[in-house]
């Protein structure tokens, strides 16, 4: 690769594009002759308020987000906002309903008991998570404020092949690890946040779309900061808001448009994936636990015979040019991510050294 740059199968932060780097790069120490860097630059100056407004309205030229929808962009990561869906939304009937499919989906269900009633609607840990649940396996309250998920996870590997039907019950979804990888219907949540720092822009940085029905009904006990409405109201900016990661989201969001959309992502993400469970797939050396119809595009996880060979893969993988191979300590094994800017050749160089690992170590 240029720069000797490494493929990294990081689960986040992770790769972005070069081109993207490069302009930064570029602007560093000087912004289109502002004479200072966006890392200097105030936030309620006429330059920086161009990048801010751009990156939004090229998100959502990406995202073909509907104009009753507002665009946060806030701080905290996807951890923060365990707590803030429910103290923004949990304020009607003061219940909603949890679907956990892995870690993530349970640490918010978790913290979202703090400020009222949460029924688990399903849960996959009894069988290590390795599905997503089918609709009628849902056991949904009509009465709910709202219905939760994570749409992909990152842990775990698996991902939603569909969008649930909640009926009128207001859809949440978490999409720290696949926002942006395919074309999405942001009309059928009410809410949708994620983690820039796998598939947008630098750790710091956390997007909420929120449709706008949603707001103003937050409990009086929610911090400033963590209001939705306020935070929509003063457009990103009731305080300082994450400049730099901004700045690279928009620069992101410009790359996905001259390249073609998310249904041009979509296809290359789609054969990127293909090609590593057609490894897996066709290999009695490699194992994968996640059912097909539930395999994530955005994380691969698999494992060899035994922990010894995983260790041994994660170092030989280094020597060859690639890093973060090994998966979550709470799984054990190995894992994959290969998020909007892996580049295709990444994802076939990886499997190369996998048919050669096999070989030698079987």
């Amino acid at each position: 690769m240029v720069y000797d740059r490494i493929y990294n199968f990081s689960a986040g932060p992770s790769m972005l594009p070069v081109e993207v780097l490069e302009s930064a790069r570029d602007n560093m120490l000087n912004y289109e002759g502002s004479g200072m860097s966006v890392m200097e630059m105030s936030h309620r100056s006429k330059a920086y308020d161009d990048i801010i407004v751009k990156a939004e309205s090229q998100m959502r030229k990406v995202m073909n987000i509907p104009d009753n929808y507002k665009v946060i962009f806030m701080q905290g990561g996807a951890t923060l906002q365990f707590a803030m869906v429910p103290l923004n939304l949990m304020n009607k009937n003061h219940k909603a309903d949890y679907i956990v499919t892995g870690n993530f989906s349970g640490k918010a269900a978790k913290e979202a008991e703090k400020y009222g009633k949460v029924n688990i609607a399903w849960t996959g840990k009894d069988i290590g998570f390795s599905r997503i649940p089918r609709q009628e396996e849902l056991k949904l309250d009509p009465e709910a404020d709202y219905v939760h998920i994570c749409f992909n996870n990152t842990i775990y590997g698996s991902c939603w092949d569909y969008i649930p039907d909640t009926g009128n019950v207001p859809l949440v979804a978490d999409m720290s690890s696949c926002i942006m990888s395919e074309p999405i219907d942001v009309s059928k949540f009410a809410l949708i946040y994620a983690g820039a720092q796998k598939n947008v822009a630098p750790a710091g940085l956390t997007i909420v779309i929120v449709r706008e029905d949603m707001l103003g009904n937050v409990n009086p006990i929610t911090p400033t900061m963590c209001d939705y409405t306020i935070n929509a109201e003063a457009k990103s900016m009731h305080n300082t808001p994450p400049c730099w990661c901004i700045y690279i989201c928009k620069l992101v969001m410009d790359w996905l448009l001259e390249n073609g959309g998310l249904e041009a992502r979509k296809a290359i993400n789609e054969k990127k994936a293909a090609l590593l469970y057609d490894c897996l797939d066709h290999s009695d050396f490699y194992t994968t636990t996640i059912e097909p119809g539930s395999r994530s595009k955005m994380n691969v996880r698999f494992n060899t015979p035994n922990a010894d060979l995983d260790a041994k893969f994660v170092k030989e993988s280094v020597a060859a040019g690639m890093s973060n191979l090994k998966a979550h300590r709470s799984t054990g094994g190995l894992r994959a991510s290969i998020y909007n800017c892996m580049p295709i050749e990444g994802v076939e160089y990886l499997v190369e050294f996998m048919k050669k690992f096999e070989a030698e170590n079987k």
